[in-house]
């Protein structure tokens, strides 16, 4: 995918609702992660989600999601650092 890092299926929070139907999370708009027992997410936006997967999981996914975007992050400034130094 062009502007993603190479491991971009770590940045991915794929979710699965109560039907079966897959869906991906944009994992930076999340407010809340709730068990009621059922999993509820709420975004910023005010929007729930209710999905299947357990609390430790999605947050485990989100984790995943800011690693990879911070290894992403700190690989360019490394390589714009480079380029100036030589350039």
């Amino acid at each position: 995918m062009v502007g993603y890092p190479d491991d971009a299926e770590e940045a991915v929070i794929e979710l699965t609702r109560f039907d079966g139907s897959k869906f991906v999370l944009n994992a930076l708009l999340i407010e809340t992660i709730e068990a009621h027992p059922d999993t509820v997410i709420t975004l910023t936006t005010g929007k729930h989600y209710v999905v299947r997967e357990p609390v430790e999981h999605i947050v485990a996914r989100v984790i995943a999601f800011h690693s990879t975007i911070h290894r992403h992050c700190c690989v360019q400034e490394s390589a714009c650092r480079e380029e100036a130094a030589h350039g």
